[in-house]
């Protein structure tokens, strides 16, 4: 450091006061004529405001050895309290002072001192011994203010700004609350008082009611601080107030003296704010992780809530009765998966970011991994999500097939009543006449023709068996699939079989009476005969023609339903031949009709063997000729809807035979940009961000194909044999599809984050994502143990056993067995991380707790924001050492709780 004072007589220049760094920097301080007059002589307001402060500053220091000065020009002529002076303010030991009275020692004794300055980095050019000893006042009072430059000032530091421009700022900054004080230089921004009596106020308000204080009252706000200044903080008086308000322009040498005073007296006041300043960044960084966390519990608890009420829900299997309330099941579980389900997926995926951007966070400012509440994991949340999508499918599965069983049951509950409608129909009266005993008056001709009645009435009946047998194993069969209404069908089919049984008791009993007669009537047409037995089989042909041209359908293929219109087909095929049999059939009724006529015979028009009569014959075949179109029409519908279904088969197939790959091909692409090095991480977030655009831009084919598989259950297609995608294939990879692009983001941005936080450049990223790569030699995104070992190896790592099993549990905590590229990067830029650690925090609580072991609620109160503060006293335990006092607060286990034992 250099002090130029350059005196030239003749040209009249300025005074120039520099100091030279010797690192090379070099700062004009003072340069002007405003500082010096023409005459080379201060303006005579400013040397006496210099005069007086300069004094009191020497003597602030001078007392400390028992002495002072009275006349600074005159008092350090000799040399002796000058070298006093650089003693007791530098706290070193000066050359043995001469002792003579002789100018020659005076000159000596200056030179040690003027020598002692030179040695602390002052280089004194144009001053020698002899001006001081001479009493020269501006070079004496240059000399002092050199001493106060290097040893009250120089080292004054705020903001990596010295000197000066350090204590101007630290003013600025200690006077900003205060109303009508603007501190800008140190000549006017002082004189109306204000700015003292601030500095006072700011460090100790107790000494200075700031609320009375008027600007337009100088005299008192400069006094008021001037006399508690060095009444309370030991500063003396180094300006009047007078010499202050009736200057135009204070002495800026004299104010930067006395102001670096305040500095000093509150240095330790510094100190605590420094200590505050850096806890409350503590505190800042721990509320917001407190935060987080508190919001990660409470997306965890909302998500298990809801996956904990909607289990129940899909795991009801309670069956309907109706196809209609099935549908509507149906029609709820659809609003489930189209409204209710897709915001919690996105909750989910959001919950796993939020989760892995608070351990960055935790990581980054050495805090402890966040633990969530037991049961409140991301696997816990993961596990309870594959239960619902267990319980998800199997609802679906469920339903579908409870609405096949309600579609056959309708089919076959229909089927029973259309069959036991034919034979309740068949069955009345036949009771009454099995009962009847008309054989007992009747001619032998009667009873000839009663008993082949009775045995065409037999063949009827064994004919109905079969139908008989299909109702009973109709009621079997819904019964089996749980009919609803079995109660009734069960009482009706029991009603049937029931008057059955009597009617096969009954048909016993009158074939014996009558064969008993048999021996007595002898006469029987036998025509009337030929005609029952050939007319009782065609008439049940056609009523079971008619049976099966009415009976109800059900087809899911377009083969099943050609099956139904081949048969049908072949069916036709035999009307001629049962033409012919119903010609033959009535040319029997017309011989008959023929020999009575002819003959005389008293039956005339009546058939004594069957109840069948022409006309009968001619309407069922007509109801048959009837029902051959209508079932034609029915078959031809039925074609078209299976048409129609096929065309949705191959419409659902074509788009997810397309969006299937497509899913797959992106998760693929996915992968391949999470671990290839392309550009920079703002590289690769900017293509991971286009492809989530592009994804998302996506989803309208999405919800195509949602549509055009609703359009396939509705029209109940329960398989589809073009594609083997199914729906529910879809909707999982659109889902994981999702969740990979933004996990896969969300890991780009921690990884950036982890960048910037540990001052990591482009080419070490870079570095660290070529060794990763080369290294997980399976390309899963994960080194294996083995392998990071290795790599560690290929780095310069020279490590055995233990120390790679160190190293192993702080990258893979959870002894998983495989290593991220996110704890990688961790791993290889901890060492070099600029964080607060916890000894600097407890170290900070211990300067604003004066070096207690303990701090009060009330310091904490003073030294830091309210709102910390009172979060501070809310954690701190009491204090329970032996020098503990009422009130008392343990910081360092408040400080154990932000970084945990292991950082301590």
């Amino acid at each position: 450091m250099y002090l130029c004072v350059n005196k030239l007589p003749r040209r009249r220049d300025p005074l120039i006061l520099t100091i030279d760094d010797d690192n090379g920097g070099c700062g004009l301080l003072f340069q002007g004529e405003d500082d010096w007059d023409r005459d080379m002589l201060l303006d005579p307001a400013w040397e006496k405001q210099q005069r007086k402060t300069f004094t009191a500053w020497c003597n602030s220091h001078l007392r400390k050895a028992g002495t002072q000065i009275e006349n600074i020009e005159e008092d350090f002529r000799d040399g002796l309290k000058l070298m006093l002076l650089l003693e007791v303010i530098s706290g070193e030991r000066l050359a043995k002072p001469e002792r003579g009275k002789m100018r020659v020692h005076k000159i000596s004794n200056v030179n040690k001192a003027l020598h002692y300055i030179t040695s602390k980095g002052v280089k004194l050019v144009s001053i020698g011994a002899e001006e001081i000893v001479d009493g020269n006042a501006k070079m004496t009072l240059g000399m002092i203010w050199t001493i106060i430059l290097r040893f009250a000032i120089q080292d004054i530091s705020v903001e990596e700004t010295s000197a000066k421009e350090g204590l101007l700022l630290w003013c600025q900054r200690k006077t900003a609350p205060y109303k009508n004080v603007n501190i800008q230089n140190f000549h006017i921004s002082w004189k109306d008082g204000l700015g003292f009596c601030a500095l006072i106020h700011r460090h100790r308000p107790e000494l200075i009611d700031y609320g009375k204080l008027r600007k337009d009252d100088p005299m008192t706000n400069l006094n008021t601080a001037f006399d508690v200044a060095e009444k309370y903080l030991d500063i003396p008086k180094m300006l009047d107030a007078e010499d202050i308000v009736g200057t135009a322009r204070p002495d800026e040498k004299a104010i930067m003296t006395y102001v670096s005073s305040f500095y000093h007296a509150f240095s330790g006041a510094q100190k605590a704010e420094t200590a505050a300043n850096r806890i409350c960044k503590v505190l800042a960084v721990n509320q917001e992780n407190e935060q987080l966390m508190e919001d990660y519990e409470k997306l965890a608890s909302d998500l298990l809530e809801w996956i904990r009420r909607t289990i129940p829900w899909l795991e009801n299997r309670a069956p309907e009765n109706t196809m209609q309330a099935m549908q509507q099941k149906l029609e709820d579980f659809r609003d489930y998966r189209r409204q209710h389900k897709p915001p919690k997926v996105q909750e989910k995926c959001q919950l796993e970011i939020n989760f892995n951007t608070l351990q960055t966070k935790l990581r980054l400012s050495n805090r402890p991994a966040f633990m969530p509440s037991e049961g409140k994991m991301v696997s816990d949340v993961s596990n309870a999500w594959g239960g619902l999508e267990g319980a998800e499918k199997g609802y679906e599965e469920w339903l579908l097939n409870e609405i096949r069983r309600l579609e056959r049951l309708d089919h076959l509950a229909e089927k029973f009543r259309q069959k036991a409608a034919i034979h309740e129909t068949w069955t009345e009266g036949k009771e009454v006449m099995l009962q009847a005993r008309d054989f007992e008056t009747a001619s032998l001709s009667e009873i000839k023709a009663l008993l082949k009645k009775h045995e065409a009435f037999e063949s009827d009946l064994a004919a109905h068996q079969d139908r008989v047998e299909q109702i009973a194993a109709i009621a079997q069969e819904l019964n089996e699939l749980d009919y609803y209404d079995s109660p009734s069908v069960n009482a009706r089919c029991q009603n049937i079989c029931d008057q059955w049984d009597a009617l096969g008791a009954l048909t016993q009993k009158r074939s014996e009476a009558l064969q008993r007669t048999e021996k007595l009537l002898e006469t029987i047409d036998q025509l009337y005969l030929e005609f029952a037995k050939r007319a009782a089989p065609f008439n049940n042909w056609m009523e079971g023609a008619m049976e099966d041209l009415q009976d109800t359908f059900i087809v899911h293929t377009i083969e099943e339903i050609q099956g139904l219109s081949t048969a049908h087909e072949q069916f036709k095929a035999t009307l001629p031949d049962a033409d012919k049999e119903r010609g033959a059939i009535l040319g029997i009724h017309n011989e008959i009709a023929k020999i009575v006529a002819t003959y005389h015979v008293n039956m005339a028009g009546t058939n004594p063997y069957t109840t069948i009569n022409p006309q009968d014959i001619n309407a069922k075949w007509d109801k048959v000729r009837q029902l051959v179109p209508q079932r034609d029409q029915a078959l031809i519908e039925e074609h078209a809807r299976q048409q129609n279904n096929e065309r949705l088969r191959r419409q659902f197939a074509n788009q997810a035979n397309v969006i299937g790959p497509w899913i797959q091909t992106k998760m693929e692409e996915i992968g391949r940009i999470s671990i290839e090095m392309h550009g920079t991480l703002e590289d690769q977030l900017t293509h991971l961000r286009q492809y989530e655009k592009n994804i998302v831009n996506y989803k309208p084919k999405i919800d195509q194909l949602e549509g055009d598989h609703q359009l396939i259950q509705e029209a109940l297609i329960f398989d589809n044999k073009h594609t083997n995608y199914t729906m529910e294939h879809i909707r999982v990879g659109w889902e994981q599809l999702l969740t990979t692009i933004a996990r896969t983001i969300n890991e780009i941005e921690n990884q950036i984050l982890t960048r910037d936080a540990k001052g990591i450049s482009q080419d070490q990223m870079n570095e660290f994502r070529a060794s990763f790569n080369h290294f997980d030699r399976k390309k899963t995104g994960m080194m294996e143990a083995e392998d990071f070992k290795t790599c560690l190896i290929s780095l310069g790592y020279n490590m055995g056993e233990a120390e790679f099993s160190r190293i192993m549990s702080i990258v893979d905590p959870n002894r998983v067995g495989v290593v991220t590229f996110q704890a990688f990067i961790d791993f290889m830029s901890r060492e070099t991380a600029d964080t607060d650690t916890a000894d600097q925090v407890m170290a900070s609580f211990k300067v604003l707790a004066g070096d207690k072991n303990y701090i009060l609620a009330d310091e904490l109160r003073r030294e830091l924001p309210p709102d910390q503060a009172e979060y501070c006293i809310a954690r701190m335990a009491p204090y329970a050492g032996p020098d503990a006092i009422p009130g008392a607060l343990d910081y360092m286990s408040f400080s154990t709780a932000l970084y945990g034992e292991s950082d301590l």
